[in-house]
């Protein structure tokens, strides 16, 4: 598979109770954020029900829901499989088909939550001695916001980069943490606009962040990374309906 340490990230072993729902979410947030892009390939049936401990039919299923939601399209025979169309907006529904609108205090949380994980893994990742993979991922992490002109593939650009953070500290429970962090994030910044002025300094943050931890520099790595979580919260709680 392909940014194998950003699909750790997403896929993970699912509990056999809700193993039908958890692929979805987890398949669903892998596309939604930026894992999958639009035209990739998903894994075959087989790779995913061994990721994911489920068994092959609920693979299926799960992808016919995605499907059904217009997230892929798939294709049968040899050359065919599962391919990743548009991302569609993620937002948990009730069983009548409402949208949940999570509570402010929902947010609140995710917040501190994050203010505490994100600064941390970067603090992390300075200094620990990373490799070239990892060092490559997070460069090419940072070169897709050249290619990413519009909203939605800013957000799934700016997400793969705090996974490949995560990703560089070696730490599997860390890096699912921002799994679920940049997932819930993803979904609130889909629901506020797309502000310009805010992109120039959240570009100069990234950058900053990837070198500091290429170069080591493990307190600029967790202090920008801090002040590019405050000004996520500062919109979210500004403009978040």
């Amino acid at each position: 598979m392909t940014q194998t340490p950003l699909v750790d990230a997403v896929l993970q072993p699912v509990r056999d109770h809700m193993a039908f729902e958890s692929c979805v979410e987890q398949l669903g947030s892998a596309i939604q954020l930026g894992v999958f892009r639009p035209g990739d390939k998903l894994p075959t049936e087989r790779e995913l029900a061994v990721r994911m401990n489920v068994s092959r039919s609920t693979v299926r299923e799960a992808i016919s829901a995605l499907r059904a939601a217009g997230m892929v399209t798939t294709t049968r025979g040899r050359g065919g499989g599962s391919v990743v169309g548009h991302a569609g907006a993620a937002r948990p529904r009730t069983d009548s088909g409402v949208s949940v609108s999570p509570s402010r205090a929902e947010l609140d949380d995710l917040l501190v939550f994050r203010r505490v994980v994100e600064p941390g893994a970067c603090q992390t990742a300075a200094s620990t001695s990373i490799g070239d993979e990892q060092r490559q991922l997070l460069l090419a992490a940072l070169a897709d916001f050249d290619t990413s002109s519009v909203p939605e593939l800013y957000r799934q650009a700016d997400a793969r980069l705090h996974l490949a953070v995560a990703a560089a500290c070696g730490s599997p429970k860390l890096l699912k943490a921002v799994g679920w962090v940049q997932t819930r994030v993803h979904e609130y910044l889909s629901e506020i606009p797309f502000l310009a002025t805010n992109i120039v300094s959240s570009d100069e943050q990234h950058a900053r962040i990837v070198h500091a931890i290429i170069d080591g520099d493990a307190e600029t790595a967790r202090t920008t990374m801090e002040k590019h979580c405050d000004a996520t919260a500062a919109l979210l709680k500004g403009l978040h309906p």
